[in-house]
């Protein structure tokens, strides 16, 4: 039986649950069906980039050394010989004295090392030819983009791990990447416990609250890149839950339980863990809130024990799964991206255990300020709209005033970190 709980810390805490975190596992997708997904591989550039020497404007094309001496006292003229469009090829070698009409994106021909922009240039027609004339000399290369200027063949562009929004996905169609080689999404099974849980569509009633974890958790797997199966609510019996659960377990990647992991009465989760034969990673935390949290693993998968608490739940998922969950999805930086910022109102409140508040942060120009997202207790929930980091409050110390500096994490930022204790200057 498990009777004992002592609290760890929480950087020891998520060492532990890491050791578990497994390594990813892979699919190739469309490109049209790839948003939001994780490459799991570099992207390389499969050819030069541009491909050819083209034009950046309309204009025409020609040989620098042939507007020697022009001026608007001494013009030069040149004979249009051709006329090329973006994505058509030059059919004509310019010589001494002949230009070519050419658009934004075309190659330039043969015989040209530069382009003179229409704006700059005068034509006209004359005995069923067309001509041109310029008053202004030009140097070779003005006004062309060289081949390969941009990347070469072989470049590296993009790391495996990146999430793929629409600029990678440009890169992506650029290159012929019409399949994309992505981390598949870790399935995360979600489980809500207790006898007073009513479904949301559920009319109220005495003793009962209607299940916001089971939602809220959903929406946080979905937000971290995954995938997740809701299988419904549990009462607190155990034979029946120990039975769902072990069949639920058995059809994901990742397991979390909302609710039971204290040491009520009804709190069954211990038993289950102990019944299933999963051994306990930790049971107790020195952090507030989430205290509870209890991590178990059963043949190589994690079994998360959430707290039924909303403001616990939601702290508790962040910390422990997120970081398991951006990492099978081969992100090099798994943990929230940790800054510094200014605190906005005073936060009386003693510390004896590290605090993760919830909070929210403003941009202003003297930097980061982060503000409290409403009531700090573990079983509101209405602080949880506004709430966009965490304030990391270190266990021992008694209170703090505004304008004193903090540590937050951002939640909402994917960029992340390597590690779960680094910290930057925001």
């Amino acid at each position: 039986m498990i009777k004992i709980r002592q609290p760890i810390d929480v950087q020891e805490a998520v060492a532990k649950v890491m050791t578990y975190k497994r390594t990813a596992h892979f699919e190739n997708v469309d490109i049209q069906m790839c948003d939001d997904r994780y490459l799991a591989e570099d992207i390389v550039a499969t050819h030069a980039v541009p491909l050819f020497d083209k034009s950046p404007y309309d204009g025409f094309a020609l040989k620098a050394a042939n507007t020697a001496g022009a001026s608007p006292d001494a013009p030069v003229t040149f004979q249009v010989v051709d006329h090329i469009g973006a994505g058509h090829l030059p059919q004509a070698a310019l010589q001494c004295g002949q230009t070519t009409r050419i658009m934004t994106g075309a190659q330039i021909p043969e015989g040209a090392d530069c382009v003179a922009m229409f704006e700059h240039c005068d034509s006209y027609e004359k005995n069923g030819h067309t001509y041109m004339t310029i008053t202004r000399e030009l140097s070779s290369g003005d006004n062309i983009v060289r081949r390969s200027s941009e990347m070469n063949e072989g470049d590296l562009l993009i790391r495996k791990g990146t999430r793929i929004n629409p600029g990678v996905k440009a890169i992506l169609a650029t290159f012929g990447y019409h399949q994309v080689k992505v981390a598949t999404r870790p399935l995360v099974g979600v489980i809500a416990t207790g006898t007073e849980l009513l479904d949301v569509e559920e009319r109220l009633e005495p003793g009962k609250i209607r299940n916001s974890n089971a939602y809220m958790v959903a929406s946080q797997i979905h937000r971290a890149g995954a995938r997740y199966k809701y299988f419904g609510q549990l009462p607190d019996e155990l034979e029946p839950s120990l039975t769902f659960i072990s069949k639920a377990l058995e059809e994901v990647d990742l397991l979390i339980t909302t609710g039971g992991v204290s040491v009520g009465d009804y709190d069954l989760m211990p038993a289950i863990y102990e019944r299933l034969g999963a051994r306990v990673l930790f049971n107790k935390l020195a952090m507030r809130p989430g205290s509870v949290t209890t991590v178990a693993v059963k043949d190589e998968k994690i079994l998360f024990g959430l707290s039924g608490n909303p403001s616990a739940c939601y702290v508790g998922f962040e910390l422990f799964t997120r970081p398991v969950i951006r990492h099978r999805l081969l992100s090099p930086t798994p943990f929230h991206k940790r800054v510094k910022a200014t605190l906005a109102e005073d936060y009386p409140k003693s510390n004896p255990f590290t605090r993760f508040v919830r909070s929210y942060i403003e941009y202003e120009d003297e930097g980061l300020t982060v503000h409290l997202a409403g009531i700090d207790k573990s079983n509101i929930v209405s602080s949880l709209p506004n709430t966009t980091c965490l304030m990391v409050l270190p266990g021992g110390t008694e209170g703090y005033q505004a304008g004193d500096k903090v540590d937050v994490l951002l939640l909402e930022d994917m960029t992340g970190q390597c590690e779960f204790e680094s910290n930057k200057e925001a």
